[in-house]
C-alpha cells in the first residue's frame, strides 16, 4: 500500500467547482513535496459550508489505484 499526507484548504466556491464538473481532478502537494494527482469526486464526502479543511491521507494499491481519502486531523 502507498499512502501520501497533505494539507488542503479549499474555499466552499472551489469546491463547488469540483463538485459541479468544472474540473476531473484535484493537485496537491504530499509532505514531502511530490505532486500527486486524484480524481475531485473522491472530496464529495469532505465538503462543508467552509469548503474543504485539513490534513489528510491518500490511500493507494501498489499499482497506484485508489483505495480511499481519509482526514487525518
Amino acid at each position: 500500500m502507498v499512502e501520501y499526507y497533505f494539507l488542503l484548504n479549499l474555499t466552499y466556491k472551489q469546491c463547488m467547482d469540483y463538485y459541479e464538473g468544472k474540473y476531473t481532478s484535484v493537485q496537491v502537494t504530499e509532505d514531502s513535496g511530490k505532486k500527486v494527482r486524484f480524481a475531485a469526486s473522491h472530496l464529495r464526502p469532505f465538503i462543508s459550508s467552509l469548503g474543504v479543511r485539513g490534513r489528510f491521507r491518500l490511500l493507494l494499491t501498489p499499482e497506484h489505484k485508489f483505495l480511499r481519502l481519509e482526514r487525518v486531523a
